[in-house]
């Protein structure tokens, strides 16, 4: 497999087409997101009928999973009342995401970015994010 220390839009692009259709499978129009490794948005679709609000949710799962090295949904877990974590969300303008959906793309060990996808359930999202990232993981 090929060493990859930051995503390029050919990988982008390649995380939003596994993402895509893993979403088509299901039957759910969803907002892809892709960040760089340091959380920056690099390739952005809404599906046709994917909600206008899960634009800004789901660059914010992509940047969270990205810039943090965590899935979202992990710091869901870990920001419960009581939780080590409690109030991240509120953290950096409250651009943190707690809800499952983002994941970070890790190559040979290495964060080389995020996927966040948003429109359907956190369980949906989840499961459209890691095709995605099978997707690119199987292309490279």
């Amino acid at each position: 497999m090929l060493t990859i220390k930051r995503l390029d839009q050919a990988e982008a692009q390649m995380l939003i087409a596994g993402a895509r259709q893993k979403a088509k499978e299901i039957g759910v129009p969803m907002c892809i997101a892709v960040t760089d490794e340091a959380g920056q948005l690099i390739a952005f679709e809404r599906m046709d009928g994917g909600k206008v609000t899960s634009t800004t949710i789901a660059i914010d799962k992509a940047f969270t999973a990205a810039a943090a090295k965590k899935a979202t949904h992990e710091y869901g877990a870990a920001s419960q009342p009581g939780n080590p974590t409690f109030g991240i969300h509120s953290a950096i303008g409250g651009r943190l995401m707690v809800v499952g959906g983002g994941l970070p793309v890790v190559v040979d060990g290495d964060v080389v970015g995020g996927i966040g996808l948003s429109s359907g359930t956190p369980a949906q999202d989840m499961e459209c994010a890691q095709a995605g990232i099978d997707h690119l993981l199987s292309q490279l």
